[in-house]
């Protein structure tokens, strides 16, 4: 159960872990061997404890949203495509910034000599 429930978005080990304790169920357990009471028990552990999926992901995009439109640092790297936590950007953050593109007219020192 415990690696079943991280398959949610919001969840991870340690709240997976968390969660079962408060349904009471074993999360050693596989979840094809849980009961339709357990299962009841899980679900409204995970409703009255976390934000999870869709509500999660709207809060999140709100929140950078809201860092957008004041301006700050962070947003303002938010809506350039660029690292936000103070990364390197010279030599890396491809992820971020996409498929490197060719400076056009640019010679490499072997054709200059």
């Amino acid at each position: 159960m415990e690696i079943a429930l991280t398959y949610i978005y919001g969840i991870g080990r340690p709240s997976a872990k968390k969660l079962c304790e408060m349904a009471g169920v074993d999360w050693n357990k596989k979840s094809d061997d849980l009961t339709e009471g357990e299962l009841a028990k899980v679900r409204e552990a995970i409703d009255r404890a976390t934000k999870v999926e869709g509500d999660l992901r709207r809060e999140v995009s709100m929140n950078i949203k809201r860092l957008i439109d004041l301006g700050c640092y962070r947003g303002v790297r938010h809506r350039k495509g660029l690292p936000v936590r103070g990364q390197r950007t010279h030599s890396n953050a491809r992820t971020r910034k996409g498929k490197a593109v060719a400076i056009a007219g640019k010679k490499s020192v072997k054709a200059m000599k």
